[in-house]
């Protein structure tokens, strides 16, 4: 069975940074694209950062760019999110995503940039 159990988010202060982690299960991370996507309020959601392929390759949205990594550890099966810099933009639940074969989203972590 598939799972995916983000954690991580939380308040924090404009500039301010947060990891946030994607414990994978039922499946190989490795072997397949994974994606970090957010939802703010009232909006569609969106595709934050990828890793592409088996070898890491990645991709970011252009507002994250420079200041968000996505990274992942095989022998944890997990997928981070490491965001600096972060900005009252960025507030939004953040999901992981299973984005090749068969997709599954994780359940979601809440993120709120705010002084």
């Amino acid at each position: 069975q598939v799972q995916l159990v983000e954690s991580g988010g939380g308040l924090v202060q404009p500039g301010g940074s947060l990891r946030l982690s994607c414990a994978a299960s039922g499946f190989i991370l490795r072997a397949y694209v994974m994606g970090w996507y957010r939802q703010a309020p009232g909006k569609e959601r969106e595709l934050v950062a990828s890793i592409i392929d088996p070898t890491g390759r990645t991709s970011y949205a252009d507002s994250v760019k420079g200041r968000f990594t996505i990274s992942k550890d095989n022998d944890k099966n997990t997928l981070y999110l490491q965001m600096n810099s972060l900005k009252p933009e960025d507030t939004g639940e953040y999901y992981c995503k299973k984005d090749s074969g068969s997709t599954y989203w994780g359940q979601g972590t809440q993120v709120t940039v705010s002084s």
